[in-house]
Order: C-alpha cells, then sequence, then structure tokens
C-alpha cells in the first residue's frame, strides 16, 4: 500500500519498497485499485464520509497475505480507525484488513524475521520517530535495530526524538504557527547531531521537516526509510 503522500509526492519511496521485499524474496503485487486509507476523513470527524474510501481499500487489497506500507501513519490508519469506521457503519467487513496490515519496519523484523537487508548507505544518520509509528503502532526499535545493520551507515542519538514534529496532517493547515513552531524545535535538533541525513517511516514528516531543514539551509537532507535499506551503492 503505497499511501497517497508517496504515490502523489514521494514515487521513489513506493519504488523503494518493491525493490527491497523482492530482493528478501517476497511476491509482491502493486494493486491498481487502491486510493486513499480514508486517514483524512476519520481524522476531522468525517466517519460517514469515510465509508466508501475504507470500502474500497478493503476491496482492492481483499485475498493478500499481508498489506505493507512504508508509513506509521496509513498502517495506523487501517488498523485502528477502519474498525472505528466498521462500528459505526455497522459494517464488520470494513475492518477486514486490520490484522495483516504491517507498517515496513514491523514486517521485516517480525513476519519476515530479518534485521540485516543487505543495504549499504555510508552516511551518518538521525531517526525521527514519527507518532504514528511510535504511539499507535509500537514499532519500538525495529527500525534502529535495521539502520544498524546497514553497512557504512553511522546512526546517531536524535535529542528529544519522541517529540512530535509538529505536521500532524490536517493539524499543520488548522494550527500553522504552532506546527512551524513545533517542526522548527525538531530541525535545530537534528542539526545539532551533525547528521548528514534525517530518515523516518513517514514521508508526511519528513516533508514538514525537510521544508524547515531546506529553508535554514542546513545541509541536511531527508530520506524514508525504505529509500535508505533499499540502497546498495557501492564505495567509489
Amino acid at each position: 500500500m503505497v499511501t497517497c503522500v508517496n504515490d502523489a509526492m514521494f514515487p521513489d519511496t513506493g519504488k523503494a519498497v518493491v525493490t527491497l521485499l523482492r530482493r528478501l524474496g517476497v511476491d509482491v503485487e502493486f494493486p491498481q485499485a487502491q486510493a486513499c486509507c480514508g486517514q483524512p476523513m476519520v481524522n476531522t470527524g468525517y466517519l460517514d464520509e469515510a465509508v466508501p474510501v475504507v470500502r474500497n481499500c478493503v476491496s482492492a487489497f481483499e485475498g493478500y497475505d499481508a498489506v505493507v506500507t512504508p508509513s506509521g501513519s496509513c498502517a495506523g490508519s487501517v488498523r485502528h480507525q477502519h474498525g472505528i469506521v466498521a462500528r459505526r457503519a455497522g459494517d464488520p467487513a470494513l475492518g477486514a484488513m486490520s490484522d495483516r496490515t504491517y507498517e515496513l519496519s514491523e514486517f521485516l523484523v517480525d513476519v519476515l524475521g530479518v534485521t540485516d537487508v543487505g543495504a549499504y548507505f555510508p552516511h551518518t544518520v538521525a531517526y525521527h520517530p514519527t507518532c504514528h509509528s511510535l504511539r499507535m503502532l509500537g514499532v519500538g526499535d525495529r527500525p534502529h535495530q535495521l539502520l544498524r545493520a546497514v553497512r557504512g551507515l553511522r546512526l546517531v542519538d536524535l535529542p528529544k526524538a519522541e517529540e512530535c514534529c509538529g505536521f500532524g496532517g490536517t493539524f499543520a493547515l488548522k494550527n500553522a504557527d504552532t506546527s512551524v513552531a513545533m517542526g522548527s524545535d525538531k530541525a535545530r535538533q537534528v542539526v545539532n547531531t551533525g547528521a548528514e541525513v534525517l530518515v523516518a517511516g513517514d514521508n508526511s514528516c519528513l516533508m514538514h521537516v525537510g521544508g524547515l531543514l531546506s529553508r535554514q539551509r542546513s545541509g541536511v537532507r531527508v530520506m524514508h526509510l525504505a529509500e535508505i535499506l533499499a540502497s546498495t551503492e557501492t564505495a567509489a
């Protein structure tokens, strides 16, 4: 499940997931019928309007053993919010994919049982645990396990890592000043680590913090976890 943000703005992340999973021997398919998981509607209280969106999502992924997504936010929506929509609509089928949907690091570590995915990325990296992956899914140190196994990668600690970056989807639109202030705090903490790259499991958060880092001309770039794990660049 590529997610709307990745499909529209960060397609390389979706491609990286496919490359990575196929390298690990997983039979990957991309259902063309997939669209939004329904999270924006649920987050803003439009539960009835979310019903056809969730129904399309469930239908698109029917019959698959696992649904893997490079987004703690969207994985959290499927696992938790689909059940809310299903109960409101009185249709249990709307929650049918909740128990087989995984955020990427969960699938790699828990389902495939791997931490060393054969990646090579010779750069200094800081990891930001996004709110949904941290609080809703509880992915814990799975991303750290994966990053530590990447050859050439130096992982540095991010101060106050568990603080929200300030994006929050519609929060960033409704509370722009607060969102920017929170993002600026996060950007400052990233710069102080001396990292070359900020990595996270959600491109929405990386878009927010990355925009601030870019405007500050910090020299720090942002990358999704999937892209680092799919990397096999060789030394010059």
